[in-house]
């Protein structure tokens, strides 16, 4: 079978693929054992189509997702950015110099009014002032920034839908 791993096709999974695709979003520690037992399928099946997920691309890495409050960063802002210009340089620029900056959670390349969309965790307005000055002011290419704080968290998952 040929790797995919560049854009794997949902057209390729079949229903046993999405149950161990939706079991392991659910919990990536699952044991080989239990995640057979709970898809209905032998351990040896069930470790060859994991091994072929990954390898085609589908699964790309296992993580621990930890509480960012329990990590003293319990405040999120999202910061839209309007750059200067648009040159592939420039662009380049921004985004090696944002990957840096370990604050930022994600970082999105956006169509509309703002060029990025940042999302960022911090201690609370002080801190986020704080790297604002240091680091977001600072990145190549930054005309214009708009921040907002997140009241309060409605839904969080990291589970696709499959």
């Amino acid at each position: 079978m040929a790797a995919r791993s560049k854009n794997p096709s949902s057209a390729a999974l079949d229903a046993t693929d999405e149950r161990i695709l939706r079991a392991l979003q659910r919990d990536g520690r699952l044991s080989n054992a239990d995640l057979s037992e709970r898809i209905a399928l032998s351990p040896s099946a069930c470790h060859r189509r994991v091994q072929r997920l990954e390898r085609e691309g589908y699964i790309t890495g296992y993580v621990a997702l930890c509480d960012p409050r329990a990590l003293g960063r319990p405040a999120t802002v999202f910061v839209e950015i309007t750059l200067a210009g648009q040159a592939d340089e420039l662009l380049d620029a921004f985004e090696a110099a944002v990957a840096r900056v370990p604050e930022v959670l994600e970082c999105h390349l956006m169509a509309g009014s703002a060029d990025y969309l940042l999302k960022v965790v911090c201690r609370d307005t002080e801190d986020f002032a704080d790297l604002h000055r240091r680091h977001l002011a600072g990145l190549p290419g930054v005309a214009q920034m708009q921040s907002s704080f997140a009241l309060r968290r409605v839904v969080q998952t990291t589970a696709l839908p499959v």
